[in-house]
């Protein structure tokens, strides 16, 4: 997964830079979040739901990263500007939240739908002896500590 993730890593790098002239405009911020939701939000999630489980944790740093900086260039936040602030600010959630609710929907969808193909197209299952995740592990609440 560590090159799907360079790859869209590098493609929402690409995309906030070609938007930069847009998000340093004087356009008001609820149009910059918009054009973030449109255009950069879905180049890191794009079948997320199907993959991020399988993804280490230091990927999924880098998407975090990916996503905290675009958010600082839509807000013109300086670098001393915490990026937990920049997201509470903006009343965006953390992307790790947002592919949780993404896949919570996708498998709603599945097991209410009244075509059998996707019935049981993410079955629940034991997990494997290698202790690897499967997506379907994104829709549980996390284990408290």
């Amino acid at each position: 997964m560590k090159s799907h993730i360079r790859n869209v890593s590098a493609r929402a790098k690409a995309a906030t830079y070609a938007l930069y002239p847009i998000f340093k405009s004087r356009l008001p911020m609820r149009t910059k979040l918009g054009v973030y939701k449109t255009y950069i939000r879905p180049i890191l999630t794009y079948a997320a739901p199907a993959w991020y489980a399988l993804v280490r944790e230091s990927n999924r740093r880098t998407m975090k990263a990916q996503q905290s900086a675009a958010l600082r260039k839509v807000a013109s936040a300086p670098r001393y500007v915490r990026n937990s602030v920049i997201q509470r600010d903006l009343r965006i959630e953390p992307i790790e939240c947002f592919i949780t609710q993404l896949a919570r929907r996708m498998f709603a969808r599945t097991e209410t739908t009244t075509f059998t193909h996707l019935k049981d197209i993410a079955p629940w299952h034991a997990r494997p002896p290698d202790r690897r995740a499967y997506p379907r592990e994104l829709t549980q609440d996390p284990a408290p500590i």
